[in-house]
């Protein structure tokens, strides 16, 4: 079946309320619907003016982390429930830079992804490998088991709205990019695990995404890939035009 694309981007720790500001109105004047679904993963304080600033375009928005608890003393978290109000579309768990610095698990990543699938936001699910996992040999080994435990205890339901981006660690930030073949390797890796967790039908409706230094330059050979359905791009995606060039690969 045809899977909908999606190209999403994220920020990161970049932009201000004001900056964010300029970069809707400048993607917005360019932007034009396709069948290709679009995001912009951004930090908290943007949320609410991109949801406003793309409010009928088409354009979503998604958070780059949240907590699994409703409410608590979690000094500095925010809740499930701040972003359903302020009418986030998406957000993204697991991210390779929440694991490497503040400490993301396994469990942590299938507790928020349960706790977003009670509501209408769609989980980003990232998996990936760094270099010395890589070099070892053991990256399919380990991103199937990232998958398997994100996906713990969900139903095929409820994991075929679960958007699964596959990020290489080592091609993130540093210029360095799995080649297409490569990426749709790995990729392909996922669908077998989803195949395996869930059966043909579900597995080949789940969206998996390539994230990975994703420039204009790359964007199209990656994206007609097979088994890959969209891209996480992140330095790319802080610059309207360049972004504008990756939608429309």
């Amino acid at each position: 079946m045809a899977r909908k694309k999606i190209i999403a981007g994220n920020w990161k720790m970049y932009k201000t309320i004001a900056e964010a500001k300029a970069f809707a109105e400048t993607f917005k004047k360019k932007y034009q619907p396709s069948d290709v679904r679009v995001a912009i993963c951004a930090p908290y304080l943007q949320l609410p003016v991109l949801v406003e600033a793309f409010r009928g375009t088409g354009i979503g928005v998604g958070a780059q982390n949240v907590h699994y608890e409703a409410e608590g003393a979690f000094t500095g978290e925010i809740s499930i429930p701040m972003l359903e109000e302020i009418g986030v579309d998406y957000c993204i768990v697991g991210h390779s830079e929440r694991r490497q610095y503040f400490n993301e698990s396994d469990d942590t990543v299938n507790r928020k992804v349960k706790a977003l699938l009670k509501t209408s936001i769609i989980p980003i699910v990232c998996v990936g490998e760094d270099l010395q996992q890589k070099e070892a040999g053991y990256e399919k080994q380990l991103v199937s088991e990232q998958v398997k435990n994100a996906l713990h205890d969900i139903p095929a339901d409820k994991a075929e709205l679960i958007v699964i981006a596959y990020e290489p660690i080592w091609a993130i930030g540093t210029g360095r990019t799995a080649t297409p073949i490569q990426a749709n390797m790995m990729c392909e890796l996922i669908r077998d695990t989803l195949t395996e967790m869930y059966g043909d039908e579900t597995a080949d409706r789940m969206v998996i995404q390539y994230g990975g230094s994703v420039k204009p330059e790359n964007a199209s050979e990656i994206m007609n890939m097979e088994e890959i359905d969209g891209a996480l791009v992140g330095g790319a995606s802080l610059e309207p035009l360049k972004f504008h060039e990756i939608v429309n690969f």
